[in-house]
């Protein structure tokens, strides 16, 4: 498969903290608007597996263990809330609780940590891939269309 390298100068380093990926990254792709610098792409993380996500979503030449990206969120029924964490090799399990992401003591969203597991529930086996998964909350967004991800290995 093609290797989707962002073109990013020499030495560049992308460590966005909570607050400035959902205030700033994942409120501007749920508006359509312009982000400054290209650098997380837009996948379907349900048709990708976790050890797959290094080449698509590389930034740069350096060694990563942290990888960005947006995905729609895939529901489990049409009709339904629930979201669908499958893909052909396992599954992601919330685990934890969500976390507040505040902008200036403002809630601007939420944090919920997954963890893989290989298999189908409830027998899958649990993997050390670990995602955060960051949403926006606000009266004002509306519905929100996408979700901003992060693996870290």
């Amino acid at each position: 498969m093609e290797s989707m390298e962002s073109c990013v100068p020499p030495g560049f380093r992308f460590h966005p903290t909570d607050e400035e990926l959902v205030g700033y990254y994942l409120r501007k792709k749920v508006a359509s608007q312009k982000i400054d610098l290209d650098v997380i792409r837009e996948i379907d993380l349900y048709r990708i597996e976790p050890w797959d996500l290094q080449e698509r979503c590389r930034i740069g030449y350096e060694e990563q263990n942290e990888w960005y990206f947006f995905s729609h969120k895939d529901k489990k029924y049409p009709t339904g809330t629930r979201t669908n964490r499958a893909t052909m090799a396992g599954f992601w399990k919330a685990t934890g609780r969500d976390k507040a992401v505040y902008e200036r003591a403002k809630l601007i969203g939420m944090r919920k940590t997954l963890v893989f597991y290989k298999g189908r529930a409830p027998n899958g086996q649990k993997s050390d891939w670990i995602m955060h998964e960051y949403r926006l909350e606000s009266d004002e967004n509306g519905p929100p269309q996408a979700s901003i991800c992060y693996y870290a290995y």
